[in-house]
């Protein structure tokens, strides 16, 4: 997962919303979004190379989601990234937890940040900092580096967020994702992977003939706990691939 914006509200008619890209290679073998036939009740698109997957839902009204750290020097890690957010869909720790308990092993991971909740808490942890912290409500945007890091894509895409709060729509918020404008080139970070591939990662919506956004999520939960979970799917260059609507009863 490479960019979620999300609005955290808690006490509000619709507490959560999250609005996410994932963006990964073409290739990468990937299972649509739907209820795990080995994890009753985990709700996510999956990974089929590594078996984890970027974004999900669980029971007890549990939230996950993921985004890589871009830094071509870090290691790679002897473990997926993404078991991290299907470890926590499936399991019974709550989020400070189980990110007290990671930040352990953090080293068996190349970089990451990951965003847990329950309904009634949301938490993130950024791997580079090992800082833990238990998020006000606000509205917020996770890219490749840190939580808010002010980079071209997440400052637009957040702000579309903001805008569209008065009526948060799956159609609005998959439409802000659809976003493919990339950023002027004296905006761009320097993250080390050379100005082509900046300008390429620049835009909220990805396209490439090997490289791209595979996935759009929107995830809205209203306060009694049920959820609207959609994702939309694209393969090369940006070509619709289908969609997934999900409507969740509470618990």
């Amino acid at each position: 997962m490479c960019l979620i914006v999300f609005a955290w509200r808690p006490g509000h008619e619709l507490p959560l919303i999250v609005a996410a890209n994932r963006d990964e290679f073409y290739r990468r073998p990937t299972q649509a979004l739907g209820e795990w036939a080995d994890c009753p009740g985990v709700f996510a698109g999956r990974d089929l190379q590594a078996g984890g997957t970027w974004l999900g839902v669980g029971p007890g009204n549990r939230f996950a989601a993921l985004t890589n750290i871009r830094d071509p020097r870090q290691a790679l890690g002897d473990r997926s990234r993404g078991e991290l957010v299907a470890d926590f869909l499936r399991g019974s720790l709550d989020a400070e937890r189980y990110l007290e308990r990671l930040r352990e092993r953090i080293a068996d991971y190349a970089g990451f940040n990951l965003l847990l909740g329950d309904g009634a808490q949301l938490w993130h942890l950024n791997s580079r900092a090992g800082r833990i912290g238990r998020l006000p409500a606000g509205v917020y945007g996770l890219s490749n580096a840190d939580l808010d890091t002010p980079w071209p894509k997440l400052q637009r895409t957040r702000s579309g967020l903001a805008e569209r709060l008065e009526a948060p729509t799956p159609a609005a918020l998959l439409e802000l994702l659809q976003d493919a404008a990339p950023a002027a080139d004296e905006a761009l970070p320097d993250t080390g992977v050379g100005l082509a591939t900046e300008r390429l990662l620049s835009s909220p919506f990805i396209a490439s003939a090997t490289y791209g956004t595979r996935a759009s999520t929107v995830l809205i939960d209203d306060a009694q706990g049920h959820r609207e979970l959609v994702e939309r799917r694209f393969g090369e260059r940006g070509r619709a691939l289908g969609e997934t609507r999900l409507q969740l009863p509470a618990g």
